[in-house]
């Protein structure tokens, strides 16, 4: 009865979850979402603006400061000069508060935006799937001038950087 009961009062929950999301990931040619979130500062982001013109890379990773993670953000960190020299700017997106991304980004001098999106709604928008707690799937996506050029559904933590600079050359 307790198993039951547990059942029927977590579906509708589960249901209207933000970490569940029937879509699928962004295609390429796809536009970018024009979503609002926050930084790892609090400061509010407006995802749409950001990603409009120039080269993106907007990189999803499950939990701030877990091993995987921390091996993606400290890769993208260990080659930014050339990320940059690529023209890319960098956005990693966790389903972490802006504190714990702070935290994050401070404890391994990440020099780049990370976006807190708790709501999940970042998540959503890319089509990433994300677990019952909301840990988004290791996936990457890298945008042009507001449309998906490149993803990568199954992102390598130990070469994001070299595969988005190859595929921001490859465009």
């Amino acid at each position: 009865m307790k198993k039951l009961f547990y059942l029927l009062t977590m579906i509708p929950l589960g249901l209207f979850s933000p970490s569940f999301s029937d879509a699928a990931p962004l295609e390429v040619g796809a536009e970018a979402p024009t979503v609002l979130t926050v930084n790892q500062h609090g400061e509010p982001v407006n995802l749409g603006k950001e990603l409009a013109e120039g080269i993106s890379l907007v990189y999803f990773y499950p939990k701030a400061d877990t091993p995987g993670c921390t091996k993606q953000a400290c890769n993208l960190r260990d080659a930014f000069e050339e990320v940059k020299k690529a023209g890319i700017k960098v956005f990693g997106v966790s389903a972490d508060s802006p504190e714990e991304q702070l935290a994050f980004a401070a404890k391994f001098s990440l020099p780049f935006t990370l976006l807190a999106d708790k709501a999940g709604e970042v998540i959503a928008a890319f089509g990433v799937p994300a677990n019952d707690r909301g840990f988004a799937s290791r996936q990457s996506f890298l945008i042009k001038d507001g449309k998906v050029i490149w993803r990568d559904l199954k992102a390598d933590p130990t070469t994001q950087a070299e595969d988005a600079i190859a595929a921001a050359k490859a465009d």
